[in-house]
């Protein structure tokens, strides 16, 4: 039974399932209540409370729905000394991310050539399910990616040393392992780098429509008006190699740890032992190469925007992780303690004066980014100290599905969708028409609604709102 705390906080007490050892938190309005509700979202939160060696609450964003394990939008903070890794807690497409970009370009200047900017986009950026990069690496290079991540493409050349500072992480998981990765994950990934893939993930131009809180908008580089690029990529087929592997090795690990589930979806092992150190080594070469891979993606958006329009000085505002495991340290009943932090369709919200920042960001916090669904508006939020104290340091990641991709399609053509957009004045590149039926605006719950839900919990709060313009999908 839930138990609605105020109009942003639902609680699942630890009496609502036998085994729960810590309570559950849904965050969301009356009207994603009810959404939420008509999926297993609700019970995979609580199964979740079942894991040993979790701190604080299980958690579910406003934007959750149902996943492998544990929901989309959840977060799960476990103690590393006690607590296990789940590769459900982390996801399929490892480090699936977003990166902003801001342009020196205002709407009015460029808007005649916005048609021509995004087929050059869609020529330079190959995006669907298994296509090719235009960069070719070598087996021993690909280690290197996987090992350095964003600062393996600074290294060369593909951006600067002030990319890296406005990167989670600074574009680099530690203590990545490429020799626990496997050869057919890497087989799949090596052609990739600079890619898009397929499903939800997007390239959009958009303008900066409102500005909510003008100082943190100056410090983040984006004003009103202003052309912006949006880039949602993961691991691409690496990634999801190396969660299919480990959850394997996983389900076996159980029986040795003499760890039992309520669902076998939630397949862990201790943090400790040799199979979670394993996993979290390539699960961290894996987040590399996504970073890796975003920032090929915006050498070669820098390089169209410079085809174009002549200039092709594009700066990173930020780029967040959705699908990680990391080492994070949090304040629980009153002490600090190092956690092994799951965010599975989440992002990370840190306040200012957090010293994960960079220096330029210290004083006013971290850049949250959550994007929309195709044809509706993204949005920029800052993290806050009481995500701090609530969230692990977390927020929503996005809209959300509402509306299965089977469904989608049925309920919807590619010519009536492409129309849809035409009509609001949105350029649209798909390299598949079922692709793009399937990302449908109303397949996905109201961003604003999720980002309201945020804004009034004070877990994030709202810095400017952009609208598309023209969008590229796999």
């Amino acid at each position: 039974m839930l138990k609605k705390l105020d109009n942003y906080r639902h609680l699942i007490p630890k009496s609502y399932k036998q085994g729960m050892r810590i309570d559950g938190m849904i965050y969301a309005d009356d009207e994603l209540i009810k959404q939420i509700e008509k999926d297993l979202t609700k019970e995979q939160v609580a199964n979740v409370a079942t894991l040993p060696g979790l701190v604080g609450r299980s958690l579910a964003m406003p934007d959750a729905h149902q996943g492998y394990g544990f929901c989309i939008g959840g977060v799960a903070a476990a103690d590393v000394d006690e607590g296990i890794v789940s590769a459900g807690g982390v996801g399929f497409d490892i480090n699936c991310g977003v990166r902003l970009l801001s342009t020196p370009f205002e709407v009015d200047g460029i808007r005649a050539k916005l048609e021509q900017l995004i087929n050059q986009l869609f020529r330079d950026i190959p995006c669907g399910t298994g296509r090719k990069g235009l960069l070719e690496v070598t087996k021993s290079e690909l280690d290197k990616v996987l090992i350095n991540g964003a600062q393996w493409a600074i290294t060369n050349n593909y951006g600067d040393d002030k990319d890296i500072a406005r990167i989670e992480e600074y574009g680099k998981i530690p203590d990545a392992d490429p020799s626990l990765v496997s050869r057919r994950a890497k087989d799949r990934g090596q052609h990739q780098l600079g890619t898009l893939g397929s499903g939800n993930h997007f390239l959009e131009i958009q303008v900066v429509d409102e500005i909510y809180e003008p100082e943190v908008a100056s410090k983040f580089g984006l004003h009103h008006n202003q052309i912006v690029v949006l880039i949602h990529s993961g691991s691409r087929g690496l990634g999801h190699q190396v969660c299919t592997d480990y959850l394997d090795m996983m389900q076996n690990g159980m029986k040795k740890y003499g760890i039992s589930v309520v669902d076998r979806q939630l397949a862990c092992v201790p943090i400790k032992s040799v199979e979670g150190q394993n996993y979290l080594k390539a699960m961290a070469a894996s987040a590399n190469f996504a970073f890796a891979n975003r920032q090929m993606i915006t050498h070669w958006t820098r390089e169209a925007f410079k085809r174009i329009l002549g200039r092709g000085d594009l700066k990173i505002v930020y780029d967040v992780c959705h699908n990680i495991a990391k080492y994070e340290n949090h304040d629980v009943d009153g002490s600090q303690k190092r956690l092994l932090v799951h965010r599975k369709g989440a992002t990370r919200a840190f306040p200012k004066n957090h010293p994960a920042l960079p220096d330029d960001l210290r004083d006013v916090g971290q850049p949250v980014l959550i994007p929309g669904s195709m044809g509706t508006c993204s949005y920029v939020l800052v993290g806050t100290d009481k995500a701090m104290k609530e969230t692990f340091g977390s927020s929503c990641h996005g809209a959300g599905r509402a509306m299965s991709r089977t469904q989608a399609k049925k309920e919807t053509s590619a010519d009536q969708l492409l129309n849809e957009m035409k009509s609001k004045g949105i350029y649209v590149r798909g390299e598949s028409r079922s692709g793009l039926t399937e990302e449908k605006p109303d397949a996905y719950k109201d961003v604003s609604r999720v980002v309201e839900v945020v804004h009034g919990a004070g877990i994030a709060r709202k810095v400017a709102k952009m609208l598309p313009l023209a969008v590229m999908k796999g």
